[in-house]
């Protein structure tokens, strides 16, 4: 009966995991992680030890694990990446994680999505809110990643009322995001934002990675200007 209800449940499992959706992380801190991967070794069965449920089982969903590992980590060097966006006349600029960085103490976070809940509401709000105690702690430097185009990021920023606190940068196809490793792929999620990057948050001193708050997917919990201000 054991391995009856295991093949019925592993069934269950293969079927369902393409269509879970992990879009709440985006939108809400207490929400799941979108990548979790399922291992047949971590599936146990446990017999309860209680008399009158003997003979029940209760499945250990521990295979379900969330990744915060990257690419990068604290003490290496951030990879140089070409970012864009739109000045004040509506052109297209371009600047490099050397310009943002060498010689700098600087700050960068990345979100899931402009536009989206969690983004607009408490990401991209808290820095700016915290921006002047940041550079007061030496900070000269602190830019929002996103893998949106130039366009999206600057009509973000306008709806957000952005001055020049924080930096609104377009990393449109991802390269920066590919090169530390912190891809987040939500191409089957019912919204379609395709491969974006997890949210994080980086200090750098002259390019060199000093601290790295990176979360579980779209989740919020720890890669705020709150956090990096204790660290300052």
């Amino acid at each position: 009966m054991a391995a009856s209800s295991l093949t019925t449940f592993s069934k269950f499992l293969s079927s369902s995991t393409t269509t879970a959706t992990s879009s709440l992380s985006l939108f809400s801190p207490k929400s799941f992680s979108s990548n979790f991967t399922l291992s047949p070794l971590s599936l146990k069965l446990h017999h309860h030890r209680r008399n009158h449920r003997r003979n029940h089982l209760k499945f250990s969903l521990s295979s379900f694990s969330t990744a915060t590992s990257a690419t990068i980590s604290v003490g290496d060097k951030l990879p140089d990446s070409t970012f864009s966006y739109l000045d004040h006349a509506g052109d297209v600029k371009t600047t490099t994680v050397s310009d943002l960085t060498k010689g700098k103490k600087a700050i960068l976070f990345a979100v899931p999505g402009a536009f989206t809940p969690t983004c607009s509401q408490k990401h991209v709000p808290g820095f700016v809110e915290k921006s002047a105690e940041l550079k007061a702690k030496g900070v000269d430097t602190i830019a929002c990643i996103s893998v949106n185009d130039a366009f999206v990021m600057s009509a973000w920023k306008k709806d957000l009322k952005v001055n020049d606190e924080v930096l609104l940068l377009s990393d449109g196809n991802g390269d920066f995001t590919k090169a530390i490793g912190v891809e987040l792929d939500l191409s089957d999620k019912p919204v379609g934002l395709g491969i974006r990057s997890r949210r994080y948050s980086i200090l750098a001193e002259d390019g060199i990675v000093k601290v790295l708050n990176l979360e579980e997917g779209g989740a919020f919990t720890n890669s705020g200007a709150e956090e990096l201000l204790k660290l300052l």
